[in-house]
């Protein structure tokens, strides 16, 4: 497959969703393939380049994982010791829970925890310090090890334990650790290091529609382990490299076993209807597609959206940066599925929605909430529809711009028990989740991997 082939569908792409700029590479037949498009800014633009650093999201807690494995594989850290002999301060809604929550449970998201807690600790050496103390404030969603649902703050946890275990701070733990063996040299937490380099904004959708710089850059310090790194695509492939390999690095240092490897790439939990996969593995989200079997994580931040697919088997990767939303997500879909269709005949379809069910639907309107969180089930009559937005009281009390919230979209019901979704249009399209009961009772939901409790019916 050519690189023009790639950038003009890369290109075209972008124009049609209305990305100011993006990056992709793809790893196939030995070779790193990379198409870049557009500008770093609206506002200031440049073009964008394969070094161009973009924030990862949630794709940097798979480097808090494998610097935390470097660690087990050291025998430094255990994961299934309780999280308490590295954090003793650690204090939780539940004291029980407290006491139980290992450090296994924070790494494949089963311990528990609610998605995470707004606050900003600070840019002190002490900031994850702070966060890991406000988690006593943290709604608790199940006992530890009880169920799968992703938390951002069971990975800031993990992020302190490795402060505690290495006397360092989380950041340069993790780049002694990993950064620098793996000579990933475009790959940051600080704005200082950024501001440096090329870098690209998030957009969302201004007044008229068009995208506009999203204001808040980056969020605070705590949040680091769970969503702070920014990094370019060239080092994105360099790092899924890495992860397809035996566990050394490109110079032949040896970085992990590669027995630790593969068993972040086992499964440790299995996940319901859910876009993230079919299961946890130790951070992976592990899916079968097609007959094969990729490993994966996605990341967002305020107007930037991150993913990064592998096919073990096939020694593939793909890694779609853009700097957009709401439509990001769906840029960064399109593009991970033309890659594996067009370099390994792999085809990533959605399922097809059930007819619409007047009687089910009436089961399911309402109003369900996270910390942060709304989502609002409707319907008008001929089809349900799905909205999320940020709390009115998290935006009055936010001293910086929040991304903007999702419309209703349509969604509709999957075969089989009927508690399964798919989001059918709009920013959040092909997101899958599922109700959750009590008995008959419709109680919560579930969207990308994180639970929300029914408040309101009707």
């Amino acid at each position: 497959m050519s690189h023009e082939t790639l950038s003009e569908f890369v290109e075209a792409t972008a124009t049609k969703f209305g990305i100011p700029g993006v990056a992709v590479g793809v790893w196939a037949d030995g070779q790193e393939i990379y198409a870049c498009h557009g500008v770093t800014s609206v506002d200031n633009p440049l073009p964008v380049d394969r070094e161009t650093l973009y924030e990862l999201g949630s794709i940097t807690k798979t480097y808090t994982a494998t610097a935390l494995m470097r660690l087990v594989a050291e025998g430094r850290i255990e994961l299934d010791a309780p999280v308490r002999r590295y954090v003793p301060e650690l204090t939780l809604a539940d004291e029980r829970a407290a006491a139980e929550v290992t450090v296994l449970n924070l790494l494949n998201h089963t311990a528990g925890l609610g998605w995470g807690v707004i606050v900003d600790t600070g840019e002190g050496d002490d900031a994850l310090a702070g966060y890991v103390a406000k988690m006593a404030e943290l709604e608790l969603i199940a006992p530890p090890g009880a169920r799968a649902s992703y938390s951002q703050a069971g990975y800031n946890l993990a992020g302190r334990v490795i402060e505690e275990v290495t006397g360092l701070t989380y950041e340069r733990a993790v780049a002694s650790l990993v950064l620098e063996p793996l000579g990933l040299s475009h790959s940051f937490f600080t704005p200082g290091d950024v501001m440096t380099r090329r870098f690209a904004v998030g957009h969302n959708p201004g007044e008229d529609g068009t995208p506009s710089v999203a204001r808040l850059w980056k969020r605070w310090r705590g949040n680091n382990p769970g969503g702070g790194l920014m990094s370019s695509v060239a080092d994105q492939i360099r790092w899924a490299r890495f992860h397809l390999g035996d566990g050394r690095a490109e110079s032949g240092e040896r970085v992990l076993p590669a027995e630790a490897l593969h068993r972040m790439k086992q499964r440790t939990v299995e996940l319901r209807g859910s876009t993230l996969g079919d299961a946890f593995g130790i951070c992976w989200f592990l899916r079968g597609v097609d007959g094969v079997r990729t490993v994966g994580h996605g990341g967002s931040a305020n107007g930037q959206f991150a993913e990064l697919l592998t096919v073990p088997e096939r020694d593939f990767a793909v890694v779609s940066l853009s700097n957009a939303g709401p439509d990001g997500i769906p840029f960064n879909q399109a593009v991970v599925r033309w890659a594996l269709e067009h370099y390994l005949g792999v085809v990533d379809r959605d399922p097809e929605p059930l007819p619409y069910d007047p009687a089910r639907a009436r089961e399911l309107v309402g109003r369900y909430e996270t910390d942060a969180m709304t989502l609002t089930i409707g319907t008008d009559g001929a089809g349900l529809t799905l909205g999320a937005g940020i709390k009115p009281e998290i935006r009055a009390a936010s001293d910086s711009e929040l991304p903007p919230d999702y419309p209703p979209a349509a969604m509709g019901l999957l075969p089989g028990d009927g508690d399964e979704y798919i989001i059918t249009e709009g920013g959040l399209k092909g997101q899958r989740g599922f109700f959750t009961r009590a008995g008959s009772a419709v109680v919560g939901i579930d969207l990308a991997g994180r639970t929300a409790n029914r408040v309101a019916s009707g």
